[in-house]
């Protein structure tokens, strides 16, 4: 084992016969409780054999301050990974065998063992594919028919995260479309034609709203003082998106400081769908490329 360099770094090891995401969101949701603490991701997917596990654990045995964090559905494959940590004194969490354990000691079933089960291709998964589509086509109110065959419609002025955000709802099987505001601009009537309910207002702090427009346009390598950065034309527009969402009775979150995960759940509180039952997979990776987008 490398010997102990700074406390401060932690090296979270990601086991998996998937793809790992689940143990990654947990990781990365417990990291988040540790600010000052140096967090590097080492993952490793699709581990459906021991002889690619024993390469893992080899090449894990260099880095220092480990935590391994598994999903590994066949005790065969556990049992390597509890000696190890056992053998190295390291800090080991099993995020899947707890929760099976628990539905198999209310039920009297037997687990299948089954790889990869939960990513079946029934009929969720497919319904899940179609609303991703159908999020990418009614993008930006390409089509203002999409407003009345969506389940959800988000509103919102430019960089309030409408994009990555209805794909994320698009990933819990919800059919999402959304509309940017313009000061000015012709609201499509099919809007008003929507029941309230279904409409989600997104709004922003002026001042939060005015940092990322100009690190946008920095980005860009285009001036960040531009009439689309200035706070006088930001806060004209909030104000023109808050009396739209007056007019037309809608629920309205303020996106400054909350994750898309966030967001979304206030939505789906407000929807009074049941989040567990939809969720399948988190779309982190594709969220951070997309956030550009809106």
């Amino acid at each position: 084992m490398a010997e102990t360099k700074d406390q401060n770094e932690v090296n979270i090891i990601i086991i998996s016969d998937a793809a790992g995401d689940t143990a990654f969101s947990n990781a990365t949701a417990a990291a988040a409780e540790f600010p000052k603490a140096q967090i590097n991701y080492r993952r490793y997917p699709f581990i459906t054999n021991k002889d690619k596990l024993d390469e893992v654990l080899e090449e894990i045995e260099k880095y220092p301050n480990l935590v391994i964090i598994y999903s590994l559905v066949k005790d065969e494959m556990q049992m390597p990974v509890i000696k190890f940590a056992r053998e190295h004194n390291i800090q080991c969490v099993d995020i899947f065998s707890p929760v099976v354990e628990a539905i198999q000691q209310t039920t009297h079933m037997t687990p299948d063992q089954k790889i990869g089960a939960q990513h079946s291709l029934n009929q969720k998964y497919f319904d899940r594919i179609s609303a991703m589509e159908f999020a990418v086509m009614y993008d930006d109110g390409k089509d203002p028919k999409g407003f009345l065959e969506a389940d959800v419609v988000l509103l919102g002025v430019s960089r309030t995260s409408k994009t990555p955000l209805s794909l994320f709802l698009a990933n819990k099987n919800l059919k999402v479309a959304n509309l940017p505001l313009v000061p000015e601009t012709h609201i499509p009537k099919e809007i008003y034609k929507i029941d309230p309910k279904k409409i989600i207002g997104l709004t922003n702090d002026p001042s939060v709203l005015n940092e990322i427009r100009r690190q946008r346009m920095i980005a860009y390598g285009l001036n960040p003082d531009t009439t689309y950065s200035n706070m006088d034309s930001i806060n004209k527009e909030l104000k023109s998106a808050q009396t739209l969402y007056k007019k037309l009775g809608c629920y309205v979150i303020n996106v400054a400081h909350r994750s898309i995960e966030e967001t979304a759940a206030l939505i789906l509180e407000h929807l009074g769908i049941d989040d567990y039952a939809k969720i399948i997979a988190p779309l982190s990776a594709i969220i951070i490329l997309l956030m550009k987008a809106d």
